[in-house]
C-alpha cells in the first residue's frame, strides 16, 4: 500500500479550449502511463476516449487515472469546461483534495474559469494555477497572474517566471530554487539564470518570500535581517500557505510543446494536499441528523466512502467510481449504502487509467476506485460500514432547463431506447427523462443544447438506437400564487368492490422551498396506512403537471380532514382522490409558469458594448454589473431568460465580428410575465392541436 502522505488525488479544470487534456496527456507521458502523447486535435487524447469528445476536441465526462511521480500516486481527475457539463465538476471537486486550475495565457481568466473557481472555493480545495499556451501570440504572463487577483481574489503569487514568451518562449525560471530550466522536444536542462533575468528572479523571490513571511514568523524574521532563505524552509512555509488557501502558486508553461510540465508534476507534489493534510471528514449520523460522525484518513477506522460517478462499460457493465475516506475495501465484502439503506456487495475493485483496468484485491483510505458489481448505488450516495451507519455531504445537482421530445424511428426500438434512457440517467444525474403519456412520447431534459446533443449522438452511436429528435424547448415548471382549501368524494362502484376516498387539503405557495407535505390528520380521520398514498398520489400529480404538463414545484399541501370507508377504501382510493383534490385546488390558485433564469457573463470589445446591451435588453435580459476585462475590453454580468437565448451564440459572433465571448450557467427559476405566459400557453396549446392532427 502506498503511504496516505504520498497520494495526491487533484482535478484539472479551467475554460474550455484551455488546453486542460493537453495538460493531461502529457502528464500521462511524463510519468510513464503512455508511451505516445495522445492529442485532442486529432482525436487520439487517453482521457477523452468517447467517441463525442474526439469529434469535438472538448472533454465531457471527467476520467480518472493514475499515475506515479517522484515516488507519489496522482489520481487525476479530468474535468470539463463546458457550462453544459458543470456536473462534471461539481462532483469531481467533491471527492478531490487539490486542483490545477489552467488558464490559457493570452486570454487570462474566461467567464467558466470564474465558475470553476467559485466552486472550487464551495468546497474549499487548494490549488495551483497552470497558466498555459506561453508560446501563443498575445501570450502575457503578468497580466494573466493580474487577472488571478483582481477577478477571482486568488492571491495570486508566481512561482515560475517565464524566459520569453509566443515563439521566443524558450525556457522556465524556478524561483524558489533560483534555476533556470531550458526545454529542448521532450528534454528539460537546468542552467543558470541568464543575466538579464537575474534581477526579474531576484524580485519575483522577495515578492513570494514577503507573501510567505505573512504567514511565517521565522521567514519573516530571516527576510527582515536580510538573511537567505534556504529553498526547503520557503517551500514547506509555501506549502502550509496553499493548503489553507492563503495564496494560490502559480506556475507555467506551453503543453502542447512540453514545457513546464514535469516541473508542474513537481509542484503538485510538492504543493497540492495528501489525503493527510485534509483531514478527517465529518458525516452526519443517520438516525439524529443533528449527531455528527469524523472519519480520519486510516484503514483501522470503520469504512466510508462516497460515490460520485457511473459509467456504463459495454465490457465490465455498470463501473461505480468511489472515493475511499477511511477504512478499507476487499472484493466479496459487504457494505450499507445508508442513502438507500440497501446493503451492496463488493465484485470486482478497479483502478482505472482511462480505457485501460487493472483490478485490484483491496483499496484503502485516499484511493479512487471503480467498483464492478453495485447494484443500487447511484451518484451522491454513501457507502458506509453497515455498524458504524453515516451520510456524507452529498453532490448538489442543478436543476435541468432545456428539454426536447425524443423516439424511436420504428415501434420495436421502444424497449431499447427506454434500456438506453434509463442507464444514461443514472449515469448523469443532471439529465432527466420522462414519459408524456397523452402524447406517447419521451421527453428528455438537461443542462443545454450541447448537453442534449450528446446524449442523442450516445444513443446512435454507443447504445445503436435511431431515434427521431424534436426542437430543443425551455423546461418550464408550474406553481401556485395564492392559498386554497379543496375537497374531493371519490367514490366509484364497479362489479365487485367499490371505491371510496375523501380527502380535504389546503395547498399553499412554498417559493424556492420545493414540495412540502404536511398531516394534520387527527382522531383517525384518515387511517395511518393511507396518508402516505395521499402524499404519493400528489406527488405523481407534480410530475404530470396541470396549467401545461410541466413538473409542478414550490407548493405545500397541507392534510386537513378526510374520511374512509373501512372496506371500500384502498391504497389506490386515497391516491385517486388526492390527485383529483390537488388538480381542483392547483386550477383554483393561480396557478402559474416559472421560467429558469441563467447568469450570464459577456466579455467584449468597448465598441460593441451598446449593441450587446441593447440586443440584450430586447431578449428581457438586464445587465447587472460592468467592469474593465483588460485593455480595451468589458465585462458584461446579468440575467436573461432562457427562452430568448436560442441562438444567441451566432448573434454575439455576428454583431461582434467574432470578437466576444459569452457564457451562461443557471440562476433560478422565475415567474413569467402574464403577457408573456399567455404567449407561451397559446402556443403550446397550437403546437399540441398541430401534434394530435
Amino acid at each position: 500500500m502506498i503511504p496516505l502522505s504520498k497520494i495526491r488525488n487533484i482535478g484539472i479544470a479551467a475554460h474550455i479550449d484551455a488546453g486542460k487534456t493537453t495538460v493531461t496527456e502529457r502528464m500521462l507521458f511524463y510519468t510513464g502511463v503512455k508511451r505516445k502523447m495522445g492529442e485532442v486535435h486529432d482525436g487520439m487524447a487517453t482521457m477523452d476516449f468517447m467517441k463525442q469528445e474526439q469529434e469535438r476536441g472538448i472533454t465531457i465526462a471527467s476520467a480518472a487515472i493514475s499515475c506515479v511521480w517522484n515516488n507519489a500516486n496522482i489520481n487525476i481527475i479530468d474535468t470539463p469546461g463546458h457550462v453544459d457539463f458543470t456536473i462534471e465538476v461539481e462532483r469531481s471537486l467533491r471527492v478531490i483534495d487539490g486542483m490545477i486550475a489552467v488558464f490559457d495565457a493570452v486570454n487570462g481568466v474566461e467567464p467558466q474559469s470564474e465558475t470553476v473557481w467559485n466552486q472550487a472555493d464551495k468546497y474549499k480545495v487548494p490549488r495551483v494555477a497552470f497558466i498555459n499556451k506561453m508560446d501563443r501570440s498575445g501570450a502575457d504572463y503578468e497580466e494573466a497572474v493580474k487577472m488571478m487577483n483582481q477577478y477571482l481574489d486568488a492571491n495570486a503569487v508566481p512561482f515560475h517566471l517565464p524566459m520569453g514568451a509566443e515563439e521566443d518562449f524558450v525556457g522556465i525560471i524556478d524561483v524558489i530554487e533560483e534555476k533556470a530550466y531550458i526545454f529542448k522536444e521532450f528534454e528539460r536542462i537546468e542552467a543558470e539564470i541568464p543575466n538579464e533575468y537575474k534581477e526579474q528572479a531576484k524580485a519575483a523571490r522577495d515578492f513570494l518570500i514577503e507573501n510567505v513571511a505573512d504567514y511565517n514568523d521565522e521567514i519573516a524574521e530571516l527576510f527582515l535581517e536580510e538573511q537567505q532563505i534556504p529553498s526547503e524552509m520557503l517551500k514547506r512555509a509555501a506549502r502550509k500557505a496553499a493548503l489553507h488557501l492563503l495564496i494560490t502558486p502559480v506556475f507555467c508553461g506551453a503543453a502542447y510543446k512540453n514545457k513546464g510540465i514535469q516541473l508542474l508534476l513537481d509542484a503538485v507534489v510538492d504543493y497540492l494536499p495528501s489525503p493527510i493534510d485534509v483531514g478527517a471528514i465529518v458525516g452526519i449520523d443517520t438516525e439524529d441528523k443533528e449527531k455528527t460522525h469524523t472519519r480520519c484518513p486510516s484503514s483501522k477506522e470503520p469504512f466510508a466512502a462516497l460515490a460520485f460517478k457511473l459509467i456504463h462499460d459495454p465490457y465490465v457493465g455498470q463501473q461505480t467510481f468511489i472515493r475511499i475516506y477511511s477504512g478499507y475495501l476487499k472484493s466479496g465484502m459487504q457494505i450499507l449504502n445508508s442513502t438507500k439503506d440497501q446493503m451492496e456487495r463488493i465484485g470486482r475493485i478497479m483502478k482505472i487509467r482511462a480505457k485501460d483496468r487493472d483490478e485490484i484485491e483491496e483499496a484503502g483510505p485516499g484511493d479512487i476506485v471503480a467498483l464492478i458489481g453495485m447494484k443500487n448505488t447511484k451518484t451522491g450516495d454513501t457507502l458506509c460500514d453497515p455498524n458504524n451507519k453515516l451520510f456524507l455531504e452529498s453532490i448538489s445537482i442543478p436543476p435541468t432547463v432545456i428539454e426536447m421530445k425524443i423516439n424511436p424511428t420504428s415501434r420495436k426500438e421502444q424497449a431499447k431506447l427506454g434500456e438506453a434512457l434509463h442507464k444514461l440517467s443514472s449515469e448523469d444525474p443532471s439529465f432527466n427523462v420522462r414519459y408524456d403519456e397523452e402524447t406517447d412520447e419521451n421527453i428528455i431534459s438537461g443542462m443545454g443544447e450541447l448537453h442534449l446533443e450528446i446524449i442523442v449522438d450516445r444513443l446512435r452511436f454507443e447504445f445503436g438506437v435511431d431515434v427521431k429528435v424534436g426542437e430543443p424547448a425551455v423546461a418550464y415548471r408550474e406553481s401556485i400564487t395564492t392559498e386554497v382549501e379543496t375537497t374531493y368524494r371519490h367514490v366509484k362502484q364497479s362489479g365487485g368492490k367499490g371505491q371510496f376516498a375523501q380527502t380535504e387539503m389546503r395547498l399553499e405557495p412554498n417559493s424556492g422551498n420545493g414540495y412540502e407535505f404536511i398531516d394534520l390528520i387527527k382522531g383517525g380521520r384518515i387511517p395511518a396506512e393511507y396518508i402516505p398514498s395521499v402524499n404519493k398520489g400528489v406527488q405523481k400529480t407534480l410530475t404530470e403537471g396541470i396549467l401545461a404538463g410541466y413538473p409542478i414545484v414550490d407548493v405545500k399541501v397541507v392534510l386537513l380532514d378526510g374520511k374512509f370507508h373501512p372496506v371500500d377504501s384502498s391504497d389506490w382510493a386515497f391516491q385517486t382522490c388526492a390527485s383529483i383534490a390537488f388538480k381542483k385546488g392547483f386550477t383554483k390558485a393561480k396557478p402559474i409558469l416559472l421560467e429558469p433564469m441563467m447568469r450570464i457573463e459577456i466579455n467584449t470589445p468597448d465598441e460593441y458594448i451598446g449593441d450587446i446591451v441593447g440586443n440584450l435588453n430586447k431578449r428581457r435580459g438586464k445587465i447587472e454589473s460592468m467592469r474593465r476585462y483588460r485593455k480595451g475590453s468589458q465585462k458584461l454580468v446579468g440575467f436573461v431568460p432562457l427562452s430568448e437565448m436560442f441562438g444567441y451564440a451566432t448573434t454575439l459572433r455576428n454583431m461582434s465580428s467574432g470578437r466576444a465571448n459569452y457564457s451562461m450557467d443557471f440562476y433560478k427559476y422565475m415567474p413569467l410575465q402574464p403577457s408573456v405566459q399567455e404567449d407561451v400557453l397559446k402556443k403550446l396549446r397550437e403546437k399540441k392541436a398541430e401534434e394530435q392532427k
